[in-house]
């Protein structure tokens, strides 16, 4: 009986671990962003415009939307004709990527935005709701402000993953008591790397894209100091 019933727990086990490891194999693979995916999908939205007298097949947003999240794309629109299914690193499909169009006035491209930055955003914004108040901590700047995590019950700050330096970036709150990721430190660092100019007073964010599959989402506009030309919060 004791061999029977160790018989069972072993086996049980087995497929307990088999079950939890096949899961991660799947979502290993919808938590990358491939070049061959974005580009499948920039092929149908082309030609899902060009048949449609220049409608994009994105879904409809709030005008209030941040522009980086103002233009998903709506797969059932180019599904099946345009594409088989959505990829698998897409949100649709399991994947931890929306699928969104910037530039639509002009050139509409696909890029990729990582949902793993709203997860962290929806926690904290539901330990604010939870508190009755936002923990403001340091002004930063005009209408910007740290977080003092520790009045929301958080051992340690929250960061979200850079997805262009790979480096912990923090989360930072407007007076309306809007939550957002912090990317000066990508901005200088690729302002120091690149020799593009940027001016004072344009929103530079965009030099994030040129070599990068996805979008800063989450973001307040930055700008460069003129005095010394590092990033800075950019009052529209």
């Amino acid at each position: 009986m004791k061999w029977k019933m160790l018989t069972a727990i072993l086996t049980l086990t087995i497929l307990f671990l088999s079950g939890c490891m096949y899961p991660d194999n799947e979502l290993a693979k919808n938590q990358i962003p491939y070049e061959d995916q974005i580009q499948s999908v920039q092929q149908a939205v082309n030609s899902f415009q060009e048949d449609n007298g220049g409608i994009l097949p994105i879904k409809t947003k709030d005008l209030e939307t941040p522009i980086y999240q103002k233009y998903p794309i709506d797969f059932k629109r180019i599904t099946p004709k345009y594409l088989s299914e959505p990829p698998g690193n897409a949100f649709e499909s399991g994947g931890i990527f929306q699928y969104v169009l910037i530039d639509v006035e002009t050139n509409p491209t696909v890029k990729l935005l990582d949902l793993r930055m709203a997860e962290t955003i929806r926690d904290i914004n539901l330990r604010i709701k939870t508190s009755g108040y936002p923990p403001f901590k340091e002004k930063i700047a005009d209408n910007v402000y740290t977080i003092d995590f520790g009045e929301l019950g958080f051992k340690q700050p929250p960061v979200v993953v850079s997805p262009y330096t790979n480096q912990n970036l923090p989360l930072i709150i407007t007076g309306n008591a809007e939550v957002f990721v912090d990317y000066r430190q990508d901005l200088y660092q690729v302002l120091q790397k690149s020799n593009k100019k940027v001016n004072p007073g344009e929103d530079i964010r965009n030099i994030l894209l040129e070599d990068s599959m996805i979008v800063p989402a989450y973001s307040l506009p930055y700008t460069i100091d003129e005095n010394n030309n590092e990033p800075i919060f950019f009052n529209q």
